[in-house]
């Protein structure tokens, strides 16, 4: 009975598989949504004003950032939860594809999520005149949330690595 219970258990790994496609669902989304802001951006650059070009851009930036994330957490997720990715010799290999397991997966989507924080938090700062103080207030504090959280993380995995150098 246990060694039935183990195989499910470990089949059962392959329900994340569809997960993980259906990343690249809104990864497409993203992309349409990156290119109509692109569109919009060459059809109006002569009227825009140039805080809200750079507006715009940072935009753009947030989105190209956030489409990286979800890249990472696709492919690092299916290796390291479901089963290794089989590329060709001849074909084109991301060079982290393999070497990033779930603690460094860990570490880089929280310093996506501060930089993407980062852009979103500039992108307020640009549009200060627009902004209540009490709404920037709680980004900023929002934005040194995501900071610490992941300074703790990395903090708490560099512990852990300590600890089990020092068992081993």
């Amino acid at each position: 009975m246990e060694s039935v219970v183990e195989k499910l258990l470990y089949r059962s790994r392959w329900i994340l598989a569809p997960i993980y496609l259906g990343l690249s669902i809104a990864l497409i989304a993203l992309g349409i949504k990156f290119f109509q802001e692109c569109i919009h951006l060459v059809l109006h650059i002569l009227e825009m004003k140039e805080a809200d070009m750079v507006l715009v851009v940072l935009s753009l930036i947030d989105m190209a950032m956030v489409g990286g994330l979800i890249v990472m957490v696709m492919m690092s997720g299916y290796e390291n939860f479901v089963s290794t990715l089989d590329v060709a010799e001849d074909e084109e290999k991301l060079s982290w594809l393999g070497k990033m397991d779930s603690s460094s997966l860990k570490a880089k989507i929280a310093a996506s999520i501060v930089a993407i924080s980062s852009i979103h938090l500039l992108k307020v700062f640009m549009n200060a005149q627009n902004t209540e103080n009490d709404k920037m207030l709680w980004y900023v504090i929002l934005h040194i949330t995501f900071v610490i959280s992941a300074f703790a993380m990395g903090f708490l995995d560099i512990l852990a690595a300590r600890a089990r150098r020092n068992a081993g």
